[in-house]
C-alpha cells in the first residue's frame, strides 16, 4: 500500500470524508452550535476573573458580590446544556457515517470481480470494514468535536488574555510556531504508523479468520503450536506498532507542556515588571492561559486519531474507487437455447504466471452435454469458471447462442446458468433460505420440496425436527458433507437454468445417493447443455462428448468408445482408475 505523498492528498481524502457528514447537516450545525457555546464559557469563566478579584474580593462591591454567583450558575448551566447538544449530536452523525460507509464497502465488495478477491485476503477486508471504517468516523466527529470546541476555546480565551494585557499575550504566542512546527512533524509521523497498524491489523483478521474457518484441520494436523506462533507474530507486530505510535503521542504532549509551562513562566516575570497590570487582570490572564492548556492538549492529543481516520479513508476508498465487474452489454435473453461454442479462448490469472488454458476451441448444441476430463490442474475448473464470466478470456471469445458472452447484461448472461461445485458453499441460514436463494427466493414450498426430493435431499430434511426451517450453521457445517452437497444439488435444479455446470457435483455422496442424483441430473441435463467436470470417467461415458484437457490443452475430444479405440490419454486414464478400482 502506498503512503500518502503529499498535503494536498490528505487535504482531498479528508474533504470527502467530511462530504459524508453533510447529508446530516443540521445536526452537526447544532453540534457545532453547542461546541461555540462551550467555548464562549470557558473564556467567560476566564473573563469573570478581574471583577471577581479587584471588584469582589479587593472592593468588596455589593452589586459585584451578588451578580457574580448568578452568573457563574447560569454559565454552568449553559455549559453543560451545550456540552450535551455537541456530544448526542456529533455521536449521531458518527454512526451515522459508520452505517453510509459500510453499506458502501460492501456494496462495493459484491460489484468487485474475482480477481480482487484472488489477490486480497478475506482478513484484510474485514478489517476494513470493521477497524478501519471506525478510524475513519472518529477523524470525522470526534476529532471535529475536539478541534471546534477546543479550537474556540483557545481563540475565546486568546481574546481574553489581549484584552487584559496585550504585552503579555505577544510574548505567548512567539511559542505558536515553535508548536506548529512540532505538531505537524507529529502528523506525519501519526499517518505513516497508522496505515501499517491497519495493514497489521488486517494481518491479525487474516490469521484468526483462518483459524476459525479452518479449525478441524489445525486440531487434526496438530497445527496449534504452528497457529499460535503464527498469530504471536502478527499480534506482536500490531503492539509494536500501536506502541511507536503512543510513543510518539505520549512523547508530543510533555514537549508542548513544556513549552507552554516555559511561556507561563516568563510571563509570570514580565508581569512583576509592568505596573499597568492589576492584580485582577494578571489573574484573568493567568487563568486564561491556564484554561488553554487542557485545550491545546487536547487540540494536539486529537492529531492521533485524525491522522488514522485519514489514512483508514485513504484505504476505504480505494476500495470504493477500484475497478467493479464489467456489467456487460445491452443484450439480454429471457431464455437461451444453449447452444455454446468455445473460440480460441486462451486465458491467464496474471501475466507473471502465465496463460493457463491455452487455445480452447469447441461446441455444443442445445441440450447437449459435455465432459472435461483431465487430471488435477489441467484446467477443467478454470474453463467453467469463464462461463458465468467470473473472468474473461485474455484471448478468443465464448459464444451463447450465437452472442458473445460480453455482449449480455451480466445479470441476465447469470441467469442462464446453475453451478454445483465440489466446494459447496452454504449460508448460516434456513435448509429453504439455502435451497431457494437471492433470485430464488420467492419460489414456493411445493417448488423447493420437489427440487429438495429430486436432490434426494428430502429424505434427511423430513427427519429433522424443523424441516426446512433447520437452520444449516456456518457454512453449513451442522450437515455432513453429503447433506450440503444435496442441497447444492436442489439449488441447481431448483433454478432450472439453460446452461448447466457440474464441477464434481456427486463427489461427496455415498453410493446409494449418487444413484439417486445421478438419475435426477441426467433427467435435468436432458433439455440443458451441461459441462461436467468429473474425476470418476464412470460418470461420463454417457456424455455426448468427452474433452480430455492437459496442461491447459484440448489433447483428446470425443465419444467415450472412440477414445478408449485411440489408445490415447483418455484410454490411460480408463485404464488407470479401474485397475485402482479392482485392487
Amino acid at each position: 500500500m502506498s503512503e500518502i505523498p503529499a498535503q494536498k492528498t490528505v487535504f482531498q481524502i479528508y474533504k470527502r470524508l467530511m462530504g459524508y457528514a453533510l447529508p446530516h447537516w443540521p445536526r452537526y450545525l447544532a453540534a457545532m452550535l453547542g461546541m461555540a457555546i462551550y467555548a464562549f464559557t470557558q473564556a467567560a469563566f476566564a473573563s469573570l476573573m478581574k471583577p471577581l478579584l479587584d471588584q469582589g474580593i479587593l472592593l468588596h462591591d455589593p452589586a459585584t458580590m451578588h451578580r457574580l454567583p448568578l452568573i457563574v450558575v447560569a454559565l454552568f448551566l449553559l455549559r453543560g446544556t451545550a456540552d450535551f447538544l455537541a456530544a448526542y449530536n456529533i455521536s449521531w452523525v458518527g454512526r451515522s457515517i459508520i452505517k453510509r460507509l459500510r453499506n458502501e464497502t460492501f456494496g462495493q465488495l459484491l460489484r468487485l470481480p474475482s480477481r480482487y478477491y484472488d489477490a486480497m485476503s478475506s482478513g484484510m477486508l474485514l478489517s476494513k470494514i470493521t477497524y478501519n471504517i471506525e478510524q475513519v468516523a472518529e477523524a470525522t466527529t470526534n476529532a471535529i468535536t475536539v478541534m471546534v470546541r477546543d479550537g474556540l476555546t483557545i481563540i475565546g480565551l486568546i481574546a481574553v488574555m489581549f484584552y487584559q494585557s496585550w504585552k503579555l499575550s505577544l510574548f505567548i504566542l512567539v511559542l505558536g510556531p515553535v508548536i506548529a512546527l512540532l505538531v505537524r512533524y507529529i502528523s506525519e509521523r501519526f499517518r505513516r504508523y497508522s496505515r501499517r497498524i491497519q495493514d497489521s491489523m488486517g494481518d491479525v483478521t487474516k490469521v484468526a479468520d483462518e483459524v476459525i474457518t479452518g479449525q478441524r484441520i489445525v486440531k487434526l494436523f496438530g497445527g496449534r503450536d504452528h497457529e499460535t506462533r503464527r498469530f504471536e507474530e502478527v499480534n506482536e507486530k500490531n503492539r509494536y506498532l500501536n506502541v511507536k505510535l503512543m510513543l510518539v503521542n505520549s512523547g508530543s504532549s510533555p514537549i508542548i507542556q513544556m513549552i507552554a509551562g516555559l511561556g507561563i513562566a516568563g510571563v509570570i516575570a514580565m508581569a512583576f515588571g509592568d505596573s499597568t497590570v492589576t492584580p485582577g487582570a494578571f489573574v484573568a490572564f493567568l487563568g486564561s492561559t491556564l484554561l488553554l492548556l487542557p485545550s491545546l492538549k487536547h487540540v494536539t492529543d486529537i492529531n492521533a486519531p485524525l491522522q488514522r481516520g485519514i489514512a483508514a479513508g485513504q484505504s476505504i476508498f480505494e476500495l470504493l474507487d477500484d475497478k467493479t465487474e464489467d456489467e456487460g452489454g445491452s443484450f439480454t435473453l429471457p431464455r437461451a437455447s444453449g447452444e455454446l461454442e468455445f473460440r480460441g479462448v486462451t486465458f491467464a490469472y496474471t501475466e507473471a504466471k502465465g496463460s493457463v488454458l491455452h487455445d480452447i476451441s469447441f461446441k455444443a448444441a442445445p441440450g447437449e452435454t459435455v465432459a472435461l476430463v483431465g487430471r488435477s490442474g489441467s484446467g477443467k475448473s478454470t474453463l467453467v469458471s469463464l462461463l458465468p464470466r467470473f473472468y474473461d478470456p485474455s484471448a478468443g471469445a465464448i459464444l451463447l447462442d450465437g452472442h458473445d458472452l460480453r455482449e449480455f447484461a451480466l445479470r441476465n448472461l447469470r441467469e442462464q446458468v446453475a453451478m454445483v461445485s465440489q466446494d459447496v458453499m452454504l449460508f448460516n441460514d434456513t435448509i429453504r433460505n439455502n435451497i431457494a436463494y437471492g433470485s430464488l427466493v420467492k419460489r414456493s414450498d411445493a417448488d423447493i420440496m420437489v427440487a429438495a426430493e429430486a436432490a434426494y435431499a428430502m429424505p434427511f430434511i423430513k427427519r429433522l425436527p424443523l424441516g426446512l426451517d433447520t437452520m444449516v450453521g456456518d457454512r453449513g457445517v451442522l450437515l455432513s458433507g453429503g447433506e450440503r452437497q444435496r442441497l447444492s444439488v436442489a439449488r441447481a435444479l431448483l433454478k432450472n437454468a439453460p446452461l448447466l455446470i457440474l464441477d464434481e457435483a456427486t463427489s461427496a455422496l455415498d453410493s446409494e445417493s449418487e444413484r439417486h442424483i445421478q438419475a435426477a441430473l441426467e433427467t435435468l441435463m436432458a433439455n440443458r447443455t451441461t459441462l461436467v467436470i468429473a474425476h470418476r470417467l464412470s460418470t461420463v461415458e454417457r456424455a455426448d462428448r468427452i474433452i480430455v484437457m492437459d496442461r491447459g490443452r484440448i489433447v483428446e475430444m470425443g465419444k467415450h468408445a472412440e477414445l478408449l479405440a485411440k489408445g490415447g490419454q483418455y484410454a490411460a486414464l480408463h485404464r488407470l482408475q479401474f485397475r485402482d478400482g479392482d485392487e
